[in-house]
């Protein structure tokens, strides 16, 4: 039977490779939003690795052309942290989570080297106010004031990068940028004093990024114009505690400012610049497959109707209805095969070239969503003319022929 069905195809094969090339191009559109789908889910049901909910960030800033020194800053934090409300403070790099800043490197470690990371600064109390759970080792502390090195912490995915099964409380580490044979300095070697569980700071749909947090020197004399803090509060706080934070920042100096940002509403907000252009992308999405339906189910009607006499002769040499019905429902199938194969054929080169980072199971799923999609769409647009070529009669067709 499949060979008699490969013949008609190919006796039809200038009509057949309209069909074709549309089942194609749909199973490509399909594998992309797809894959891009299943990404974004899969990393949209993982943890963050750390707790966003109830905490505020502060974007403390000098007067214009003004620096704030340490001492100032640190009597402000105390303040803060003394009213009612208000767990904990910490004092952080302006690279906080659901922001548009980034801060990233490359390190490495004899001859191992890492991704892309995200480094961020915080003082001894930034992990308590981010609920980070660490794996190993601790979180930075007062006896790190006589390092000398700049104690960090890593997250996992980091760690694995770059001390592969091996220890990693205790390495030293460094940039990878740093020129063979040039001195490093001391706050460019990196002392490994704890291991976090891998964090997704960027947003609700990305992956988790190698990322490490290196500790804020207490006694460092160095001046800044911005200060970023984040703020754990207690639940039900709203804007009197904004407005008393705003207040006691001002009453240390009348030229210092202070904004206050919910972090789950950068959270939000940022969810926003993804899902628009994911809507947009489902939404052409939608159109094309649509319109290649459309076409789908117009190119066999015409091919029916232009079949008539074969149809008519099958059934005048005895074919049932049910029979024909299964014919061209068969030359659907086999016309799909062929174009689904030559639609994996370009989806593997994907995962083999690497070409968006993505973890090859992504492009396995999105081919099997492709597949599957594909199959279904054509089994609907060949169902209806499949049974208008089982009901056409014999007699009526040899007649009008």
């Amino acid at each position: 039977m499949f060979r008699h069905i490969f013949k008609l195809i190919w006796n039809r094969k200038r009509h057949n490779s309209l069909l074709l090339s549309e089942i194609f191009f749909s199973f490509v559109v399909l594998f992309l939003v797809g894959t891009v789908l299943i990404t974004y889910a899969t990393h949209y049901l993982e943890p963050h690795g750390f707790n966003y909910r109830q905490v505020w960030r502060l974007e403390i800033k000098a007067g214009q052309g003004e620096k704030m020194p340490r001492a100032e800053l640190d009597e402000v934090l105390r303040r803060v942290q003394a009213l009612p409300g208000i767990e904990q403070v910490a004092l952080t790099s302006g690279n906080l989570p659901f922001t548009f800043n980034n801060n990233n490197s490359f390190f490495k470690y004899q001859g191992r080297k890492s991704g892309l990371t995200d480094t961020y600064d915080a003082d001894d109390h930034y992990a308590q106010v981010m609920q980070l759970h660490l794996r190993e080792g601790r979180w930075f502390a007062k006896g790190d004031d006589g390092s000398h090195y700049r104690p960090v912490v890593i997250s996992q995915n980091l760690r694995e990068a770059l001390f592969g099964k091996g220890p990693a409380l205790g390495k030293i580490f460094s940039f990878d940028w740093d020129k063979k044979g040039e001195a490093v300095a001391w706050q460019d070697k990196f002392l490994v004093t704890g291991v976090a569980d891998d964090v997704r700071m960027g947003n609700d749909f990305g992956e988790a990024t190698p990322s490490m947090w290196k500790r804020l020197i207490p006694f460092d004399t160095t001046h800044w114009e911005t200060a970023n803090v984040v703020v754990r509060v207690t639940p039900g706080q709203g804007g009197a505690l904004q407005e008393k934070i705003a207040r006691t920042v001002a009453g240390v100096t009348r030229q210092w400012t202070t904004m206050v940002r919910v972090m789950d509403q950068d959270r939000l907000h940022k969810r926003r610049y993804t899902l628009v252009p994911m809507l947009g992308l489902v939404i052409v999405s939608v159109f094309l497959i649509v319109n290649v339906a459309l076409g789908l189910f117009g190119v066999l009607w015409y091919n029916i109707n232009q079949r008539r006499a074969e149809i008519g002769l099958r059934r005048a040499m005895g074919a049932t209805g049910p029979a024909i019905s299964r014919q061209f429902l068969g030359e659907m199938l086999v016309i799909t095969t062929l174009g689904i194969a030559l639609g994996v054929l370009l989806a593997v080169q994907f995962p083999l070239l690497d070409a968006f980072e993505l973890a090859p199971q992504f492009y396995l799923m999105g081919i099997g969503v492709a597949v599957a999609a594909i199959y279904v769409l054509t089994a609907v647009c060949a169902w209806q003319p499949s049974r208008l070529a089982a009901s056409i009669q014999p007699a009526v067709a040899l007649r009008e022929e």
